[in-house]
């Protein structure tokens, strides 16, 4: 064993090389291989107490349980988060959006966002007083009805209604107010509006409260295929009889309705790898649906309003990467990036420790072959009678190179080759004695 462990020693000293070399070609690797995803993010909500926010703080809470902390900004609204998407601080990575508000934006603003998918619908009401008869969106025109806050989906959603019918914001008559949610509905119950705009989740408070006030009625879409047509970022709904509550029957019979959809919007800040992570972590929020969307129907690849990322499209078709099925996030990402520094690796290791064992197989004959140069210039001397006339020199000399031989060390496996050099090296000393003699008994001949 003792002797297997010196050969050992003897191997790994002969090829130290491959140490600097190997620590360059990882280093490098890490270098230039992209680095593992954050583990924090930033995230445009809403107003406090919406729908937005809701869903946001239960995102939060449940991509907490995988050691990942998503900061919640409060904003104004869609059109709020669309700019602070766009803002050159890159304070916010992620936003939710309603879907529609990308044509609000100029080509090369809506190139530089993408969507991670549509997460639920949130569809429009248009709540009117009881007294008030409609049927259709030109009935509102002298009225009094609010329409939605400057910068709100709301106001987004009802502009595009209105654009549809043939009223441009140019022509919005004088009795339409630029406001909405606490304050539209207090003023709408209270008789000083007509109508109003509401964007929300059937469950939302608000909505619920509209809905079953005595003295108000939800308006009926019955061209909501047509809408549906013209507006791709409108989903025709139907809020069944009793939907939005069952003791008042509210709405007293099935009502057509649109609705657009809550997507999540990112920025070139926001990590790629952190897609799968977020669109999962969103389903699992909403996997037992709600009054209006089944369970398993969000998130979804539609609508598709911004381009959707890369990494979001192959979770739609693939699901979760492998080892964040099985692993927690923060040591799957870890993983997948070592798996892809592997490879390259292992293309350059193959060849590389192919040539270990040649390399190593020369440099340790290297260590007996040196010898022989010494040895092969004075065997030719002795054939060519060209030697000095001092052979006491040369002797002395290789019995030198001799002590030095001794002290070499290398595998058992090349004992063979040392020992022929000890042999070889001992032929040319005797020969050189030999020479020696003749010349001194030459000598004393001639003397």
């Amino acid at each position: 064993m003792p002797r297997v462990l010196h050969d050992l020693k003897i191997m790994l000293l002969a090829n130290l090389w491959i140490v600097p070399v190997l620590a360059a070609l990882v280093g490098a690797l890490f270098y230039f291989v992209a680095p593992p995803p954050p583990m924090s993010a930033t995230m445009a909500t809403g107003a406090e107490g919406g729908a937005y926010r809701l869903f946001a703080q239960r995102l939060k809470e449940e991509l907490s349980e995988q050691g990942f902390e998503l900061t919640l900004v409060p904003s104004k609204g869609s059109r709020d988060n669309l700019e602070r998407l766009l803002a050159a601080d890159g304070a916010v990575e992620i936003a939710l959006v309603q879907s529609g508000m990308e044509h609000q934006l100029n080509p090369a603003d809506a190139a530089r966002l993408q969507s991670l998918g549509g997460i639920y619908q949130e569809p429009l009401w248009l709540f009117h007083r009881a007294e008030v008869a409609l049927d259709r969106v030109t009935d509102l025109l002298p009225l009094r009805v609010a329409i939605g806050s400057s910068g709100s989906g709301t106001l987004a959603a009802s502009e595009a209604i209105f654009a549809a019918n043939g009223i441009p914001p140019d022509q919005h008559p004088l009795g339409w107010q630029s406001f909405g949610g606490g304050k539209a509905a207090a003023a709408l119950i209270g008789g000083e509006l007509d109508a109003a705009f509401f964007v929300g989740p059937a469950e939302n408070a608000l909505v619920q409260q509209l809905a079953t006030h005595p003295g108000l009625r939800l308006a009926n879409f019955r061209r909501a295929a047509a809408y549906e047509a013209r507006l791709p970022f409108f989903n025709r709904v139907t809020v069944g009889e009793g939907l939005l509550d069952l003791a008042q029957n509210s709405p007293p019979q099935d009502t057509q309705i649109l609705s657009p959809v809550a997507t999540l919007v990112i920025n070139q800040h926001f990590h790629p790898g952190l897609a799968p992570l977020f669109i999962d972590a969103s389903r699992e929020v909403l996997k037992n649906g709600n009054l209006l969307d089944r369970a398993g129907t969000f998130p979804s690849p539609e609508p598709r309003t911004f381009a959707l990322s890369e990494d979001a499209e192959r979770y739609y078709r693939n699901g979760l990467p492998l080892l964040q099925r099985y692993l927690p996030f923060r040591i799957a990402s870890l993983a997948d990036r070592y798996i892809i520094l592997l490879i390259p690796l292992l293309v350059v290791l193959i060849p590389l420790l192919k040539a270990v064992g040649p390399l190593y197989r020369w440099r340790i004959r290297a260590r007996i072959y040196r010898w022989y140069k010494h040895l092969r210039e004075i065997d030719r001397q002795l054939d060519a009678g060209t030697l000095p006339a001092r052979l006491d020199i040369e002797v002395e000399r290789l019995e030198h190179l001799e002590d030095e031989l001794a002290k070499v060390e290398v595998p058992l496996s090349y004992s063979n080759e040392l020992y022929e050099l000890h042999v070889h090296l001992r032929y040319v000393i005797e020969r050189l004695r030999t020479l020696q003699k003749r010349r001194a008994t030459a000598s004393d001949t001639v003397g």
